[in-house]
């Protein structure tokens, strides 16, 4: 018979003395219960706000180079890792290899558990070399309570290879230490229903990765000011909200910002310069592929070479 750790003292397995009662209480009372305790999420990650700073400025230096970034995990840090890599692409038209999620048990553990597959850390080292992961790439390794075997395999692996690792737990470093490049403790206490760590963990994970991948967007020059510039118009939703941007930043009328956007390929960054510099989408284009994508340094490089 295999031997199991014990785990019992991980911050995240431990009982939650405010719902000791939770089977008692009325469906108001849990719904306040659990709006208390969610407020340990946000508190959480202001908690960690140094390491994620130096997550997104490390990881946005690592893509700048070429590099991509990869998402680790199991069970539900494994679903929100994917969930998040996913949403880049239409929110920041990347492509979709630039961020990636690689969950225990591949594609079917989204939407069915395979939890037993987390313990397989060879299974974490192979999903690392089946990448083909390098010096250039980032893993973010996510794991609530910190021991998961898949995560740690795959975050050695990627170290051997030279990526940067990022480690996100929700125990503190004194029950479980790794070690990574950049250290992420989001401390959200015992869980109202004990050990169910995609309740409060989850929340406070989902919170993190938001920040880091929207983060490493802006570093990129995905967004000018808040706006979403480089959102792929994809339907009608997305179409009428690059039209709104457009009409927002400039004079122009709806129907006018539609004709610009037709122009522009349905890239609200290039019909920005366009309208902006006067220039056409060809030469717009070569502008911000010599700026990586910056509109606001593509502008400024214009203007200077046109003030004289």
């Amino acid at each position: 018979m295999t031997n199991l750790q014990e785990r019992g003292y991980l911050l995240t397995e431990q009982v939650n003395s405010n719902s000791l009662n939770l089977d008692q209480i009325s469906s108001l009372e849990l719904v306040e219960l659990f709006n208390s305790e969610d407020h340990n999420a946000v508190a959480a990650v202001a908690g960690a706000k140094t390491q994620l700073a130096e997550a997104i400025d490390c990881t946005a230096e690592r893509l700048r180079q070429g590099g991509r970034l990869f998402y680790v995990g199991a069970g539900t840090s494994g679903r929100l890792g994917v969930l998040d890599a996913a949403e880049c692409p239409p929110t920041f038209c990347t492509p979709p290899e630039l961020v990636q999620g690689i969950i225990a048990g591949g594609a079917g553990a989204l939407v069915r558990s395979s939890e037993d597959l987390e313990d397989r850390s060879e299974d974490g080292e192979a999903a690392i070399a089946q990448r083909h992961i390098t010096q250039l790439d980032v893993v973010v390794g996510i794991t609530a309570g910190g021991t998961t075997p898949f995560v740690h395999g795959a975050l050695n692996a990627a170290r051997q290879r030279g990526a940067i690792t990022i480690f996100i737990a929700c125990v503190p470093e004194e029950q479980v230490k790794f070690d990574a490049d950049i250290d992420i403790r989001l401390l959200t206490g015992p869980e109202i229903l004990a050990g169910s760590t995609r309740l409060k963990a989850g929340t406070a994970t989902k919170l993190a990765l938001n920040i880091l991948s929207t983060g490493v967007m802006v570093k990129l020059g995905k967004v000018y000011g808040n706006r979403m510039v480089d959102v792929a118009v994809t339907n009608q939703k997305l179409r009428d909200r690059a039209l709104r941007i457009l009409q927002d930043l400039t004079d122009l009328s709806r129907e006018d910002a539609g004709i610009l956007l037709d122009r522009s390929g349905n890239w609200v960054k290039l019909a920005l310069l366009m309208h902006w510099t006067g220039l056409e989408k060809q030469p717009g284009n070569q502008l911000l592929s010599e700026h990586q994508g910056n509109l606001k340094a593509a502008i400024a490089s214009y203007n200077n070479q046109h003030s004289s």
